[in-house]
């Protein structure tokens, strides 16, 4: 993923951006609850797509407004290159299984993606108050302290993570996921196999991880924490080792120090 060109947010688009989100990020808190919500996968379902609904409700209109000429990817879950322009990446529930579980890892994320580059994000966390942002060319942010990835060399001493994009991927995804997991066992030091994506990309981006890869294009899991990490000074490639870009087929956030390994363990894979 390549940042060369700075993104111009101005001087209100990302406080407009970040208001927006956690104004979102009050009513996904109003509806978790400390114990899991449905006992069928139709009620699992349910639930999954009241919390979409519910935040979608407050947060769509307000960032539309924010950025006139965008456009909104409407499914979450789709993956592979949107059309050129300014498109606005949205996961109202990141980590929405969790939410109806009554875990904690969840967020909310608006992502501005310009020409299949991420370039603008928030992600705010609203149990802990949490909000992490990034500007293309502007640095990441956690709160208002500067976020700055691992200073590691050794993938032996690496905590590393992978998960799944999404359910009822195919067979050979999975397989692929299995196969990752053991070989960077093997190689680093400690591997988290969790979702989502995001929460596992901030502590990227924040130094306290050191590596994450997906086998999957899902953009909505994705684009935020490419550029958090981008911005924090990692790097963030496909597991061919070239630059990722929302039509890239799987992603690697590394650590400067760490990614040449990681890669090295991870492309016979891919």
């Amino acid at each position: 993923m390549s940042t060369a060109m700075p993104f111009d947010a101005g001087t209100t688009l990302l406080s407009d951006v970040t208001a927006a989100v956690k104004t979102a990020g009050r009513t996904l808190r109003d509806r978790h609850t400390a114990h899991a919500r449905g006992v069928s996968l139709d009620e699992v379902v349910a639930e999954i797509h009241a919390n979409d609904d519910a935040v979608l409700d407050v947060l769509r209109e307000p960032l539309l407004r924010a950025r006139q000429g965008s456009r909104w990817a409407e499914d979450e879950l789709a993956g592979g290159a949107l059309p050129s322009g300014e498109w606005w990446v949205v996961d109202p529930a990141e980590g929405n299984i969790n939410h109806v579980h009554g875990m904690e890892d969840w967020a909310v994320t608006a992502t501005l993606v310009r020409d299949n580059q991420p370039v603008l994000t928030v992600v705010h966390l609203p149990l802990t108050g949490d909000t992490y942002t990034a500007v293309a060319g502007g640095g990441a942010r956690l709160n208002d302290r500067p976020l700055k990835v691992s200073a590691k060399t050794d993938l032996g001493a690496a905590l590393t993570g992978t998960g799944q994009a999404k359910p009822g991927e195919d067979e050979r995804t999975f397989r692929r996921i299995g196969d990752s997991v053991t070989a960077m066992l093997i190689n680093g030091l400690v591997v988290r196999v969790s979702v989502p994506a995001t929460m596992q990309l901030i502590h990227v981006a924040a130094g306290r991880m050191d590596a994450f890869w997906q086998f999957s294009d899902v953009r909505s899991g994705l684009v935020a924490g490419a550029l958090l990490v981008s911005e924090a000074g990692g790097t963030v490639t496909d597991l061919t080792g070239e630059p990722w870009n929302t039509g890239s087929r799987d992603f690697l956030a590394a650590a400067p120090g760490i990614h040449g390994a990681a890669l090295k363990v991870l492309s016979p894979i891919a």
